[in-house]
Parts: C-alpha cells; structure tokens; sequence
C-alpha cells in the first residue's frame, strides 16, 4: 500500500521502518526531512531489519495526495494543526488514523476533516519505540499480541479492521465507538499516578542526588492512587454506557490484584526497563523536567478528555481532577 507516515517521533521511526520492510511504499511528512537516511534501520527483539523510505519531506502536497492510508504518530499538541495542513491534500478513497487515539484524535479529526473521510485509531501503540539515530535508527523494544481500534465515518469498517491486522500483523478486535479508545486508563492515568507521588511536594529549589527509573523503580503509593484514579474512570464508563470491559480496568489489564500484586507486575515488564523519569540534570543535582512529554501529552491531551467528558456525563472524578490540575500547573510552569 502507498502509506503517509506523519511525525518523525520514536513510532514514525519505528511504524515508517516496519512498514517499508514489508513492502508497502512509505513515505514520510516531518518537519526535519534533511536530517533523513532513505534507509531506516530498525532494531527489533526478534531480529534487526531495514527499511527503504520512498519519501521523506514537509511538504504535505508532496506525499499526502498519493496516500491510501495517512497514518498519525503524533502528540497530541500537534494532531489539530496537522490535520488542518493535510485536509485539502487528503485523496478520496484514502483513510487517516492515529496509532494512539488518547491523545484526541477523534475528537479534532471529527471536526477539522471532511464527515466522509474515514477514520481509524488504535486503543494502544502497536510497538513500544525508542529513537536510536534521529532519521537514520530506531529500536522497536516490544510488540502488543494484539489490537484494538475504532473506525468512524466509513462504510466498510471490517475492510478497515482487515487492512490494519495486514499492515500490523496481529489480530484487530473493533471497538463500539471512538469513545472506547479515545479515553484511557493507560498514559493519561499511569504516568500522571507516578508524577504526582514523586513530586507533589517538589518545591523549586529542590533538588535530587539521583534520577530514579520510572518503572523499575514504581512504588505502591503511585499504584494506589492509579487503582483511585481508575475507580473513578471506570464510574464514567458506565456513565457513557459504554460496553462493560471495552475498556479493562487496570488490574484487568496487567493481569493483578491489588497494590502489591500491581507494583510487582509495573516493575517488571521487559520493555519499560531502563526508562528513566523526565528528569533535568543540573550543577547541584537532578530536577523535575516539566516540558517533557509526560507534561506537555498526558495532562493537557490525554488526561484532558477525560476530564472534559465526565464534566459532560456529569461523572464525578474528584482525584482525576486534583492530579489534572497539578499537573496542568506544572505543565504551564514550564511554558516559555
């Protein structure tokens, strides 16, 4: 298939490699096409592999008009003014989809693009991805046994659940609706549990003598207050009337059953190893980095739907909302 990668973040790296080795024509939109190989280099669990990019370039004219399938592995502070450059160029028989939709895509694709341009977007990344060699490298550091995704405004939604399993290669279960995949107990709950119980009592002039692993090193408080957080979520889910379990609970999903059980099974996932918390290293010590990604994605575009949709259902989510609002301060705190 002729496919539009669009973000050259770790998963454009990683989607853009894998997809180009299994023969599908690639090509990719980013703001930094100089700094490109036409070969990616991806290196995988199970085996190193190349891929050879048709097209590297920012402008969008260059490679959306040809797209059958314009894939979006961006955050979500870039989506709208992505989709708002893309919409003239997008071809008639082509679909655009996110390979994350927490981060509301739905939401700004439903109101910037055309209503019979037909979308897609997946629960979760099909591939936990790290940038080796910005343009030139990437690592793929783990696979997910499976997908699930939500189409919209198309006419042949078991065509498009069929092209993603093909371009994926792993099984796609379809969700009921994009609300089953746009709101997450996932990034927007997990990261902001762990934020908040290391630094919610960080004052500025604190500073720390290590960076301690964001995984490996998770504790029971940040898992008790995820559990809270998660309580709360699953209450707007049945507000939503959304199918019971479309959307696991979290000790559903990491296979737990309470705090200690939780901590455990977090600290020990192969791919989440030797990731370090969004930290800044100074002349006196470590601080908190509070422009990294965990700031500037999970509050104000992941956690931010769900915010605004349980204000919506009238859900209440007491907890949610304090950490939301820490974390949105922290986040403008950081803002030039």
């Amino acid at each position: 298939m002729r496919i539009c990668i669009c973000g050259g973040g770790n998963l454009g790296h990683v989607c853009a490699g894998f997809l180009a080795n299994r023969g599908h024509q690639v090509d990719v939109l980013t703001t930094k096409p100089g700094l490109w190989d036409n070969v990616l280099e991806i290196v995988a669990p199970d085996g190193d592999f190349r891929g050879q990019l048709n097209n590297v370039s920012d402008k969008a004219g260059e490679v959306i008009p040809q797209a059958e399938v314009v894939l979006v592995c961006l955050p979500g502070f870039a989506i709208h003014d992505l989709l708002t450059t893309i919409r003239p160029y997008i071809g008639k028989t082509a679909v655009v989809g996110t390979v994350v939709s927490s981060t509301g895509f739905f939401f700004e694709a439903r109101d910037i693009l055309p209503s019979d341009t037909p979308l897609f977007g997946l629960q979760r990344v099909p591939f936990i991805s790290r940038t080796i060699a910005y343009g030139r490298k990437a690592e793929l550091k783990g696979y997910k046994e499976s997908l699930r995704a939500a189409v919209c405004q198309a006419t042949d939604c078991e065509g498009i659940r069929k092209m993603l399993e093909m371009l994926f290669e792993k099984p796609v279960a379809l969700a009921d609706n994009f609300y089953e995949v746009s709101l997450s107990n996932s990034n927007p709950l997990l990261h902001p549990a762990r934020l908040y119980t290391m630094w919610k009592d960080w004052r500025t002039g604190t500073v720390y003598d290590r960076n301690p692993m964001f995984y490996a090193e998770w504790t029971e408080e940040a898992s008790a207050l995820l559990l809270q957080m998660d309580g709360e979520f699953q209450q707007l889910l049945s507000a939503l009337h959304l199918k019971p379990g479309s959307i696991p609970s979290i000790l559903d999903y990491y296979e737990s059953s309470d705090v200690a059980t939780l901590t455990r099974k977090i600290r020990s996932i192969k791919a989440f190893q030797g990731i370090m918390s969004p930290m800044r290293k100074t002349a006196e010590g470590y601080v908190p980095d509070f422009s990294s990604r965990y700031f500037t994605e999970d509050f104000p575009y992941g956690m931010r739907f769900i915010v605004e949709t349980a204000h919506k259902a009238l859900s209440p989510i007491p907890t949610i909302e304090s950490i939301y609002a820490w974390g949105m301060a922290k986040h403008h705190s950081a803002e030039p």
